[in-house]
């Protein structure tokens, strides 16, 4: 009776007390791993590669050392349990994210998260954005032991948070600064994901689809702003000329002998582009100031008397 109530007594505090009775399977698992040499080390012996890192539990608590790796480890067969993390740089693609645009003016928009099945009004389009989001883990216990499932978190959180930034930035920030939301959204995910042992290193935005009718309003304001800037060359151009033409008249004007030049060149023009051979009266008070000296006078031809 006496053996008994000890035995007990014992039974129950090994029970009562978890650190003596981890001491107490930690013993009889390395009993055993003796015993049952050389089997036992095929169930003993782990190897890990260079980009991975083992986290180890005993009897459900995270053994002290740290994450094991890369190369081989230990573990002690039944009551040690270990899981692998994966340190290389992984990327996926966040789902279109729609955002609903409420149009203020001809000119201005403002963006609205809502749901996909949401109704829009007439005065609302939908803009879908595609993004890439590169992470790996920084920090291998804690990837196993803050979260369930990183990955799949890291993507839910990776498009709520798509969906806020994009939420506070108009059309035209979202088509020219990609590069400042992509830096916004990396820096929100890194800081978010930080616990989780998770390091956001990068954010894309691949693509961003307007609706038909905005692209086309677009389109349609970029070809008549075109056109203004168009029309306001070419009279900016028209200007000039007439300035030009207005002083070369005045040039001209002050000269007789400019202008007889400029016929002449007028009429070797049409002589050189035309191949043909033109007739045209020429006035010969052209001629006279280059055939008659200073001083003469030009001499008289007769008339022609009729036969």
């Amino acid at each position: 009776t006496i053996i008994i109530n000890v035995n007990l007594t014992f039974t129950a505090n090994v029970v009562e007390d978890p650190a003596l009775c981890a001491i107490l399977l930690t013993c009889i698992s390395v009993i055993l791993i003796f015993i049952s040499l050389p089997f036992s080390l095929f169930f003993c012996i782990k190897v890990v590669q260079e980009y991975e890192r083992a986290v180890i539990f005993r009897l459900g608590r995270l053994v002290t050392g740290g994450a094991r790796g890369p190369g081989i480890f230990f573990i002690i067969p039944c009551i040690d349990t270990y899981s692998k993390a994966d340190l290389r740089t992984v990327s996926f693609d966040v789902p279109p994210q729609e955002v609903r645009i409420r149009q203020i003016n001809a000119n201005a928009f403002q963006f609205r998260r809502f749901h996909r099945s949401q109704i829009l009004s007439k005065d609302s389009v939908t803009v879908a954005v595609d993004a890439v989001v590169y992470f790996r883990i920084s920090n291998a216990i804690s990837s196993v032991s803050n979260v369930e499932d990183y990955a799949r978190s890291t993507r839910l959180l990776a498009a709520t948070t798509l969906r806020n930034v994009l939420g506070t930035k108009n059309l035209s920030e979202l088509l020219s600064e990609r590069e400042s939301i992509s830096h916004m959204i990396q820096s929100n995910l890194d800081e978010a994901t930080d616990s989780w042992g998770v390091k956001v290193e990068r954010v894309e935005i691949k693509d961003v689809r307007l609706p038909i009718q905005l692209q086309r309003a677009m389109a349609a304001e970029a070809e008549a702003a075109r056109e203004a800037r168009a029309k306001v060359i070419a009279a900016t151009g028209e200007q000039r000329a007439s300035g030009a033409l207005k002083e070369a008249a005045d040039v001209i004007a002050d000269s007789p002998a400019a202008l007889q030049l400029r016929y002449l060149q007028t009429l070797n023009s049409i002589a050189a582009e035309k191949n043909s051979t033109i007739v045209f009266p020429v006035p010969m008070e052209l001629f006279r100031g280059f055939s008659i000296e200073e001083g003469e006078t030009a001499p008289q031809v007769a008339p022609c008397q009729p036969v």
